[in-house]
Formats: structure tokens, sequence, C-alpha cells
């Protein structure tokens, strides 16, 4: 099993929104923070769920909380005036078989346990869409 950060950290990588999938696109466009919001230990695998987080407000068909600049120091992402946690989506991928996470790379920062329920309470009703999955482990 790999070792991976601890739930709500902050990591750099390439996202791939649903948008994207849905027009074919099967790479990230560019590298961003994401937050590890569940690392789920299965068998020999790492099951990975992340989070996008942006400085741009979120599209009328996404569903996303602000940051709280407190919070966004605290994740490593003080430099943005603003910031949005997209959980109406979610990429999903396996640690030890992934072509995007970098075990070695950075944690920036980390969100609170009280931020991290927020996320947690309005993230669960899409975890069961399988439209709201983005799988990275094609």
């Amino acid at each position: 099993m790999a070792d991976t950060p601890a739930n709500g950290s902050i990591i750099h990588y390439p996202y791939l929104w649903t948008w994207q999938r849905d027009k074919g696109e099967t790479e990230g466009r560019k590298v961003r923070p994401a937050c590890m919001v569940l690392a789920i230990p299965k068998g020999n695998q790492t099951n990975l769920i992340l989070l996008a987080i942006s400085g741009t407000p979120p599209r009328s068909d996404q569903t996303a909380l602000e940051i709280p600049q407190l919070e966004s120091r605290r994740a490593g992402i003080r430099e943005w005036k603003n910031a949005w946690i997209t959980v109406s989506e979610f990429n999903h991928d396996i640690a030890e078989q992934s072509f995007y996470y970098d075990p070695n790379a950075e944690v920036l920062g980390s969100f609170s346990k009280g931020f991290l329920a927020k996320i947690a309470a309005a993230f669960k009703p899409f975890l069961a869409q399988p439209s709201a999955r983005v799988s990275r482990t094609d």
C-alpha cells in the first residue's frame, strides 16, 4: 500500500473535470490544488477520492463550497483571494497504479476537521452518483 497524505490534505494534482471527460478528454489541462478527501485502503490498493479547488466561481451546473480565508491559509493557497472546493464531482484514482498521483508530492496544507466535516456533508450525496465520478484509472 502507498503512503498517502491524511484526509483533508491539499496536494497538486492534474484534475480532470467532468465537462472535460464528457468532451472525450483524458488528461487534466493543468495541475491544480486538490483536496484528498478520502484515501481508502482496499487489499493492496489505496483508492483516492480527490476534489478540485479553484479560484474561479463554480459553474451553474456545479455545487461548490466557498473556502473561508482561514481555511485557504491552512490549505496553503494564501495567494488566492477567493477559492471554492467543488463537491458535485470528484476524481477517483488508485495510488499504487496512478499515472497522475505523485506519492512524493509536497502537501501544501490541510483543511481543519470542522471544515472537512462540512465538505464531507456536502459531498456525500454526490459520492454515490456515477456521473460525478471521473475515473483516472482507465
